[in-house]
């Protein structure tokens, strides 16, 4: 803040001028203090409370501009004001090049000093606004900074979230594939499957996002690609040595790739149960970007539409990708060319963003 009473060190080697704008800028509200020469003035600036200079150029020792220099290189130095009897622009375009704040020409009479009080103001609140604007980048830098933290001890707690749920959800699948496997009962058997399954799809969103150099997004790939394997390693493995992947390396958010993910599981368990009723055959699973849509299909070699429905089938499945699809607006359709069954799965890299409602529905 500028202070009440600034102070103003005044270097000069001409002792009546220094009088003359002791007592015009005393009157007008300032502390003068004066210096003979230019090392005078640094020892007098060394000491501290000066508020701003106004320092001449031609003395003997350090001349203005010598002193001038001594001065800018003192940290949080003040402002100075040029002051000369020298009509010659070459010193005014140096000085201010140099750091002054203003120039001005002096006169031996003080007709000057009126001018150099505005000249003197004009300097501090300069100053002050510099002061503002380096205290507002400083705290800036300093919320950047605090910001920076605080984002990377989230990205800390919620990998460590994302680590805990994963792990907890594998246990979870690896306690269904062991009821599984001593199960009796087909239908128990393939509903713990099933469920096994779909623990396992969420669970390694959570592990790949732990692993992630970014928790906003999943590589699809190499999502798709540990999923087919805990398949691979299910209940039902033995029938899934022909499971195959093809993948373009895609980034997407956590909450799709959950729903891509469960998809895939239970049209990839689907295949394994009803296509292939003599025993196993190939599943290929492929993921592919079409322009802003990415592209998804499961597809077997098998029976296709000649296959008689399964009474052991609840349609749960089915009820399951119909929801999944919902959520990522996706289209998911039967290729009726594909000997076998091929299904589709089409929707937006990123969801479209809904329209707003109108002012009148929104306030109805």
């Amino acid at each position: 803040m500028k202070p009440t009473t600034p102070t103003l060190l005044y270097i000069d080697d001409d002792a009546g001028l220094a009088r003359l704008v002791d007592r015009g800028l005393t009157r007008a509200g300032f502390k003068v203090v004066h210096a003979a020469g230019g090392e005078e003035g640094l020892a007098r600036l060394a000491q501290g409370g000066i508020d701003v200079i106004a320092l001449d150029q031609y003395m003997p020792g350090l001349d203005g501009l010598e002193t001038l220099e001594r001065i800018m290189a003192i940290t949080d130095a003040p402002p100075v004001v040029f002051v000369t009897a020298a009509q010659d622009s070459a010193i005014a375009v140096t000085a201010l090049k140099a750091g002054a704040a203003d120039y001005l020409v002096k006169d031996t009479q003080g007709d000057f000093i009126p001018l150099l009080q505005v000249a003197i103001n004009g300097a501090l609140r300069q100053a002050e606004l510099q002061r503002a604007r380096d205290e507002a980048e400083a705290e800036v830098h300093a919320s950047r900074d605090r910001y920076a933290a605080l984002a990377a001890e989230r990205e800390v707690l919620l990998r460590e979230v994302n680590h805990r749920v994963g792990n907890s959800l594998q246990i979870i699948a690896s306690l269904l594939h062991l009821q599984a496997n001593s199960a009796t009962q087909d239908d128990v058997k393939a509903a713990l499957t099933n469920a096994m399954g779909r623990v396992a799809a969420v669970a390694q969103v959570h592990r790949r996002l732990y692993t992630s150099h970014d928790l906003k997004s999943v590589l699809l790939n190499q999502y798709l690609e540990a999923l087919l394997e805990d398949l691979r390693r299910s209940a039902e493995g033995n029938r899934m040595s022909r499971l195959t992947l093809k993948a373009e390396p895609i980034e997407i958010d956590p909450d799709r790739a959950v729903a891509i993910g469960i998809i895939v599981n239970e049209l990839v368990m689907n295949a394994v149960k009803y296509a292939y009723p003599d025993g196993a055959g190939p599943i290929h699973v492929e993921l592919k970007a079409d322009g802003e849509d990415l592209v998804v299909s499961i597809a077997d070699d098998g029976v296709g539409l000649n296959a008689k429905a399964d009474p052991r089938s609840t349609g749960m499945g089915q009820r399951i990708v119909s929801a999944m699809a919902a959520k990522l607006d996706a289209s998911a359709e039967r290729d009726p060319d594909h000997h076998g069954t091929r299904i589709v799965l089409r929707f937006r890299r990123i969801p479209a963003t809904p329209a707003p409602k109108p002012a009148s529905a929104a306030a109805g």
